[in-house]
């Protein structure tokens, strides 16, 4: 199982990636202290594009991916996934 986020912000992906690999960072959550350990990528990643049919991830994510900034959103979420290592 992987996880596959679509979070438009460097930010908010860290959150979320943080949140399926370590557990909930703001503590609030049920997944608190719950480190899920869950191999986490984001939807604008190569490896990611390469599984979808193109027409529809041109489609489906074609414009996010030309108005996000896309290199720190990959880096961001690789960063977290390679902590898990």
């Amino acid at each position: 199982m992987v996880v596959i986020l679509g979070s438009p912000t460097p930010e908010s992906a860290e959150v979320y990636a943080k949140t399926v690999t370590e557990g909930d960072p703001s503590w609030v959550g049920p997944l608190a202290g719950v480190a899920l350990k869950l191999p986490v990528y984001h939807v604008l990643e190569p490896e990611v594009k390469s599984q979808f049919d193109q027409k529809m991830y041109a489609d489906q994510v074609g414009i996010m991916e030309s108005v996000l900034d896309t290199a720190d959103l990959i880096e961001t979420v690789s960063k977290v996934r390679n902590d898990q290592k």
